[in-house]
């Protein structure tokens, strides 16, 4: 099929409604149970440029039933709505754009294009990624923003938002284009499609965009990080930034009732809760430490391969230097259990020279379920499915006898 499908949506994206004759519907290579539609023209914006594709349904001529339009993808100058139901070529149909998706998606798009229409001409760094999902807009610039230089950005793209500039999209001639200083991120064949947004951003681009820049309502930068020698900048516009900043004001909200004070003091409440949590951890892993000293005092002088069971909070290098100790005091193989029957323990297990810790961890392997490694002289990891008593029993064998240190 070497038809072009009118882009509707290229001249008038604030209307949802339209009527089109169909001029192919196939079984969908993709899924089965799935068809492949074409028609002579579309409000239907498919996936391209980065961004999501319409959302929306069709009704065949003289039926009311709306069948979704689950995907819309374009092939050179064919665009593919793909349904879950045949249609008959020929036929007329009429569609409907989810016009709340569509209007998102305008916002989200025209916002990113003053945003980086001021990077580029303030920083001179490129958009050279973009993508715009139904719940974030990310773009990738060329050079490193930091956190004071991307607060100064929102706030110009704001500024603009606020003057209500007006966005003019366009099919400049091929002579007009020549003079046109505008961004793209690659050589574009065919017409070109010019977006500009009144002293802000000219830039080429397919999507539908707003009138006028107030119509975008906020721009608001949600995450930033290094990429790949530049930057990665999330943001979001218009009313998925009021409900993310909705969301947040509650969570703030919520917290600062939780710890009795303001949202403005809920900062240095949470660090004062911090130190005295880790205040608390500090005593805890000392008292740890004692009562483990104490347990391996208690071990007969006869015993040489220990098993000791430590508390399942028990910090980690209080265990490495019990077992630390074990292996300079005792001959056999020195293992402290952290956890319980029902959740799996952890271990780290020792040994002196002339032994190998690795000979007991894989006797563990060949019975329970364990992962761990490590060096001769000391293993560690955990296990599941086991229990306190299948431990001990491996290191009664070792020991032929009844009796283990054990806390």
């Amino acid at each position: 099929m070497n038809s072009k499908t009118i882009k509707l949506y290229d001249e008038k994206p604030y209307e949802t409604e339209f009527e089109a004759t169909v001029l192919s519907c196939t079984e969908s290579d993709r899924k089965q149970g799935q068809y492949r539609l074409v028609l002579d023209r579309t409000q239907f914006f498919p996936e391209e440029g980065g961004q999501t594709p319409d959302r929306g349904y069709i009704c065949q001529e003289g039926s009311s039933e709306e069948i979704s339009v689950i995907d819309v993808q374009i092939k050179g100058d064919i665009i593919y709505h793909y349904i879950d139901k045949p249609l008959t070529e020929g036929t007329t149909i009429h569609g409907k754009t989810d016009w709340n998706h569509r209007f998102s998606n305008m916002q989200q798009h025209t916002g990113e294009h003053i945003f980086s229409g001021i990077v580029n001409s303030k920083y001179g760094y490129d958009n050279v990624g973009f993508h715009l999902s139904d719940s974030v807009v990310t773009m990738d610039y060329s050079g490193q923003l930091s956190a004071e230089e991307l607060s100064e950005i929102e706030r110009l793209v704001n500024r603009a938002i606020y003057e209500n500039v007006p966005v003019i999209a366009e099919y400049p001639s091929k002579e007009e284009l020549e003079k046109i200083d505008y961004r793209s991120k690659k050589e574009l064949p065919g017409d070109v499609r010019i977006v500009t947004v009144t002293g802000y951003d000219v830039c080429a681009c397919c999507a539908p965009h707003v009138r006028n820049t107030g119509e975008i309502g906020i721009l608001k930068v949600i995450t930033s990080q290094n990429y790949k020698g530049g930057t990665r900048v999330s943001i979001l516009c218009g009313f998925r930034a009021l409900d993310y900043l909705a969301r947040e004001h509650e969570l703030l909200n919520n917290l600062a009732q939780e710890l009795s004070t303001s949202w403005e003091n809920v900062p240095g409440q949470f660090r004062k809760q911090q130190d005295e949590i880790s205040a608390l951890k500090r005593a805890l892993s000392e008292a740890g430490e004692k009562i483990l000293d104490a347990e391996i005092s208690r071990v007969p002088a006869d015993v040489n391969h220990v098993c000791l069971f430590a508390d399942k909070e028990s910090d980690q290098n209080v265990i490495r230097k019990a077992v630390n100790r074990l292996v300079d005091e005792r001959e056999g193989y020195c293992g402290i259990f952290w956890g319980d029957d029902e959740g799996g323990y952890r271990f780290i297990i020792g040994c002196g020279a002339d032994m190998n810790s690795n000979d007991l961890l894989t006797e563990f392997k060949e019975k329970f379920k364990v992962r761990g490694g490590g060096s001769p002289a000391m293993v560690q990891g955990s296990m599941q499915e086991v229990s306190k008593d299948d431990i001990l029993n491996i290191f009664r064998q070792h020991n032929n006898i009844d009796a283990i240190g054990e806390q």
